[in-house]
């Protein structure tokens, strides 16, 4: 897939179908993507915490608000940082490469909020994550339960671009 093919076709999913996996392999593929990430200073700060387990999945459903759907998902991985100038940045664009594989895969994505969300402690705790790592995000991946879902119009170039001046 062509990389303005895989950003064109991205989309959040939020629910997948039960009992799916993705095999080892695949999951090392779009972790890869992630840490070739443009990163400031090229600190690199990331740590990828990939799950797996069904009650560790459970649980972070449980844990994360706006994550319920994870339950479902074949895996989901915990996008981390050392607290350096430019985590959340760093973060952020490991995510992106990240959610942009899996979909250059066939694999379904959704991106969860982890910074300064009152559950990412709860999150470190259950992982065992050192305290001093920063959650960016908690990645849902698996097989879409529906082609069909999120598929939302987005606003057109002509309304967005501003050229020379706003």
């Amino acid at each position: 897939m062509q990389t303005l093919v895989a950003i064109k076709a991205r989309r959040s999913v939020r629910e997948f179908i039960p009992g799916s996996s993705i095999p080892k392999g695949a999951l090392e593929s779009v972790i890869d993507a992630a840490r070739l990430a443009p990163t400031a200073r090229n600190v690199q700060p990331w740590e990828f915490v990939v799950i797996t387990d069904k009650d560790k999945l459970r649980k972070i459903a449980d844990i994360a608000d706006n994550g319920k759907f994870i339950v479902d998902a074949a895996a989901c991985v915990a996008v981390f940082c050392k607290d350096t100038k430019y985590y959340l940045e760093d973060g952020s664009a490991a995510t992106e490469n990240l959610l942009l594989a899996a979909t250059d895969m066939g694999l379904a994505s959704c991106w969860v909020a982890g910074d300064k969300k009152p559950y990412a402690q709860a999150i470190k705790e259950l992982l065992g994550v050192p305290l001093e790592l920063k959650l960016i995000s908690l990645i849902a991946l698996g097989k879409a339960k529906s082609k069909e879902e999120n598929i939302v119009p987005k606003r057109v170039l002509a309304e967005l671009v501003h050229w020379d001046k706003f």
